[in-house]
């Protein structure tokens, strides 16, 4: 008795600093924040309370509202580009080909290269690089990342080809967990090709497919990296995302109390739309 106290008392000595830790640089500042979203608080100085307006005026805020098209639009188109690519290159990799552990770890290499840096890569490809090839090829050669246009568009595949990589790991390990028992009663009935994908391979990894497109929509959604190394929310605001509009108008612009507020219905967002997905997918799974 006395050996199982003292090993409660081990794990909640291990446990307490933890906790300690997360409560501060985690809980304590989400609910300062919310406390903040209730005032005009500029990031300095002193505030007075303003009770919901700054929530009312969310609603009524143009340029949050289009920071919110804009994010859900790259997130969902994100989600689908990555989810089906990289299943078809976990398919690829999980079959018997050469040097396919070669190969897998070639393309993990962008997700160990930080946001940023892989931004700034690209925005130099974008800016100059890619213009230069158009311009060869007898056209404008301007920039993707000058148009409002198609600025969007350079960020979704920034976005897809880091992501990508830690989705294909993700399929590949619910890949090899499908029994090749399966798919030798499925060959018995003739199960090939596209039918045997949808009948038996797509059904058995539907769990890893669910966490996939939960995590994809929730880090897509939270975009800010590419963006600040890409465009800064130009042209013409046209790719500021919620994250970016936050950071950027609440931490420089002079309006922490009303981003508070913004951060916090996101929060929210974030939190209902995951658990839809969970829930949705969670059924498929139960049907299948």
């Amino acid at each position: 008795m006395n050996k199982m106290t003292e090993r409660k008392r081990t794990f909640l000595l291990m446990t307490i600093p933890i906790m300690a830790l997360f409560f501060c640089f985690n809980t304590l500042p989400l609910i300062k924040g919310v406390i903040y979203s209730f005032t005009n608080f500029k990031g300095y100085g002193s505030y007075d309370w303003v009770g919901f307006r700054n929530y009312i005026d969310l609603f009524t805020d143009a340029r949050v509202g289009h920071s919110y098209w804009f994010t859900f639009k790259l997130a969902v188109l994100s989600t689908i580009v990555v989810n089906v690519v990289s299943l078809i290159l976990a398919l690829g990799l999980n079959s018997k080909i050469k040097f396919k552990s070669a190969l897998r770890g070639m393309y993990f290499i962008p997700n160990i290269l930080g946001a940023l840096v892989v931004g700034y890569i690209f925005n130099y490809f974008f800016t100059y690089i890619l213009p230069a090839i158009v311009q060869m090829l007898g056209g404008k050669g301007t920039s993707m990342l000058a148009s409002t246009r198609w600025a969007w568009v350079a960020i979704v595949i920034v976005c897809a080809w880091q992501a990508i990589a830690m989705n294909t790991i993700i399929y590949i390990s619910g890949l090899q967990t499908v029994p090749e028992d399966v798919y030798e009663a499925g060959s018995i009935d003739g199960a090939t090709g596209w039918a045997k994908f949808k009948h038996l391979t797509f059904p058995l990894i539907l769990p890893f497919f669910t966490i996939n497109m939960v995590l994809c929509m929730k880090n897509f959604l939270m975009v800010f990296d590419q963006i600040m190394a890409l465009t800064k929310g130009g042209p013409a605001q046209s790719t500021e995302s919620i994250s970016f509009l936050i950071y950027n108008n609440g931490m420089a612009g002079g309006q922490f109390g009303f981003q508070s507020a913004n951060a916090v219905i996101f929060f929210i967002v974030i939190v209902v739309i995951s658990v839809l997905q969970m829930n949705f997918l969670g059924k498929k799974e139960e049907q299948l």
